[in-house]
């Protein structure tokens, strides 16, 4: 698959900056959801770079160092778990999206997200498995993935008895454990199973934050 089919195409149409937009973090039981959206120059290549979920966590952050170095421009969106619990999932993750590409300068000209339609000032295209269809998403995807996993290995150094740094708070059978016998945190998901499912469990409550 050429990553550059997409950008090409809007090359063609006279467009200059084109943004790749993603997102990590829609499966944790815990911290935020993260999204990138980010400029790369004209045509670019760095050979290897595909999506962040099939490369080891060594390359990732050797081409998020080249990437935020390279890239015309970046922007990253966090949207915390309490907004989770009162928005959703969904409508988090594209909050994250919009934030992130908020903080794009110069102004994209063209949009290229990951699956999810969002609506948005300039030209957008959703492409399914994009980060693995187009160069700019993959990018996005790499800068997003280090970025939120960098914050669950600080969270790992606060509280190690959870395993942060290992499964970056995704429902693991260890991490199940690990809840329930430390107790649900501030930074959990409360309306996430099995979290929401400890909660109702406990009349007297669970909560340590």
């Amino acid at each position: 698959m050429n990553l550059l089919t997409y950008e090409k195409s809007c090359y063609k149409e006279g467009k200059k900056y084109i943004a790749g937009v993603d997102e990590v973090g829609r499966g944790p039981l815990c911290g935020p959801v993260v999204a990138c959206a980010c400029i790369l120059p004209k045509n670019y290549k760095l050979e290897g770079l595909t999506d962040s979920k099939k490369l080891s966590e060594k390359k990732r952050e050797a081409f998020y160092d080249i990437l935020i170095h390279d890239a015309i421009s970046y922007g990253i969106g966090i949207i915390s778990p309490k907004r989770i619990d009162e928005i959703n999932i969904y409508e988090a993750t594209k909050e994250a999206m919009k934030e992130a590409i908020a903080q794009l300068n110069p102004k994209p000209d063209h949009v290229l997200i990951d699956a999810m339609p969002l609506e948005l000032e300039m030209p957008s295209t959703s492409i399914i498995k994009g980060d693995a269809k187009s160069i700019s998403i993959a990018a996005a995807s790499v800068i997003a993935k280090v970025t939120r996993d960098r914050m669950m290995v600080e969270l790992d150094k606060k509280y190690p008895q959870y395993g942060f740094a290992s499964h970056k708070g995704y429902p693991t059978k260890k991490h199940i454990e690990a809840v329930k016998e430390n107790g649900i945190l501030e930074f959990y998901r409360f309306t996430f199973s099995p979290i929401s499912d400890l909660i109702k469990e406990d009349s007297e409550g669970v909560l340590n934050g």
